[in-house]
């Protein structure tokens, strides 16, 4: 079949050996839609449609933060490099979704602060280290990178770049030693801390009920060693005080992989305007999350209000649950969620925080973090393989293609670069 200077063809490509379509479009319309976007500076949506796919596969898209390998851990059966029809992320749908790299979380909650403790979490974290590394192991599609170089060159061959984070400094215990143990494993950034406060730092959940104290004595030397090491600090999580406390002592750049702005949705979880002015001061970059809860006041259910109130009342303390008391909390907790079901949030309750981040201090300090099966994800934008549909609403508010780049992974570059930096000082 031929086909006219101006007509389209949809054409199977392989990557990395999987197919995907895509739109070939000739370079006469691309010429003259350019030219007519330049003029008008707001693309029409037949024009955004066609140049999407493109701006998309072009940039290196990242994902800063899935909590799939618990999902995987949990279930020897489960194979990352299968697709599924359950959960938000596998290496197909990653590929699906034109994502170029992901940090999976070595995710762990906070429990007692006694050695037996330390001794249990430590266990677990090592074990979801092996997983992640035997999972990327496995792939022909994908690799284990540790360098923001590596994943440039993962990207130039069209392999998927798999990165590890970990949720909570619990599981170093006191011993500072195990900060550079856990690099060793693959740590490129750490949350200093999860939903209570730790050995490390005060953390952003219940600040309400007790003193924010920041950083602690431990806290500060785990800060110096990241930066020794070259391992990002994750500021999500984390109280307020122990925010300021950490962007007064790094010597490079932080970055906040999983929440979004208090100014458009006031969550413990979310960065107020002085704090995401500071991240800006600091050169770092917050990679906004799409979570209902964060980015929308969750509508009232007093149904469902109450039956959470009983279930925080009858397991008390969650800093003292054992896993299995965790697991048994988590399990009612969604149980609770899915009979008292609210509508979801969507793109555009989401696109609200883009903005508003990037109006306040700029395009240069914002990402994207998902929170995949971990509780993030909204309509339209439930997994990893819908990525495409948020570099479409992108456009239509009109940003333009560096500003995509920027967004999906190029400030996330930056960061990491500037990390690996200031630990060869």
């Amino acid at each position: 079949m031929t086909t006219s200077p101006t007509s389209a063809t949809w054409k199977w490509v392989k990557i990395s050996g999987i197919s995907t379509c895509c739109v070939i479009l000739p370079a006469a319309i691309i010429a003259a839609w350019s030219l007519l976007a330049a003029c008008t500076g707001q693309l029409s949506e037949e024009q955004i449609q066609a140049q999407a796919p493109r701006i998309h596969n072009e940039a290196w898209v990242a994902d800063t933060h899935l909590d799939s390998p618990l999902r995987g851990l949990r279930d020897p059966e489960w194979n990352a490099d299968e697709r599924h029809d359950s959960g938000c992320w596998d290496i197909p749908r990653m590929i699906e979704g034109g994502a170029d790299a992901v940090f999976l979380a070595v995710y762990t909650g906070q429990g007692p602060l006694t050695s037996e403790g330390y001794e249990r979490v430590h266990t677990l974290a090592i074990a979801l280290f092996d997983w992640i590394h035997a999972a990327a192991d496995a792939s022909p599609h994908a690799e284990f990178a540790a360098t923001a170089a590596a994943a440039e060159r993962l990207h130039r061959e069209g392999k998927r770049a798999i990165f590890i984070g970990v949720e909570n400094g619990y599981p170093i215990g006191t011993d500072i030693r195990n900060v550079e143990d856990f690099y060793n494993r693959g740590m490129r950034y750490m949350t200093l801390s999860h939903g209570s406060d730790n050995q490390i730092c005060a953390s952003s959940t219940e600040r309400r009920e007790r003193e924010d104290f920041g950083l602690t004595d431990f806290g500060r030397q785990v800060v110096a060693e990241m930066n020794r090491l070259g391992v990002m600090i994750d500021c999500s999580h984390i109280s307020d005080q122990t925010f300021f406390d950490v962007v007064e002592i790094s010597r490079a750049p932080v970055i906040a992989t999983h929440s979004s702005c208090d100014g458009i949705n006031e969550h413990d979880r979310n960065l107020s305007d002085e704090m995401l002015l500071k991240l800006k001061e600091n050169g770092g970059v917050i990679q906004l999350i799409p979570l209902g809860s964060f980015i929308r006041p969750t509508p009232p259910n007093p149904e469902r209000d109450k039956a959470l109130e009983e279930l925080r009342r009858e397991f008390g303390d969650r800093r003292n649950l054992t896993d299995e008391q965790r697991s048994a909390y988590m399990e009612r907790w969604g149980e609770i969620r899915r009979l008292y079901p609210t509508a979801p949030a969507t793109i555009d309750d989401y696109m609200k925080h883009i903005d508003y981040a990037v109006a306040l201090i700029g395009i240069d300090h914002v990402g994207f973090g998902s929170d995949f099966d971990g509780g993030g994800g909204v309509e339209n934008l439930e997994d990893i393989s819908m990525l495409p549909n948020l570099t479409v609403e992108l456009m239509r508010r009109g940003y333009s293609e560096r500003d995509i780049n920027k967004f999906w992974g190029g400030n996330l570059l930056r960061v990491m670069k500037a990390v690996e930096a200031a630990a060869e000082k």
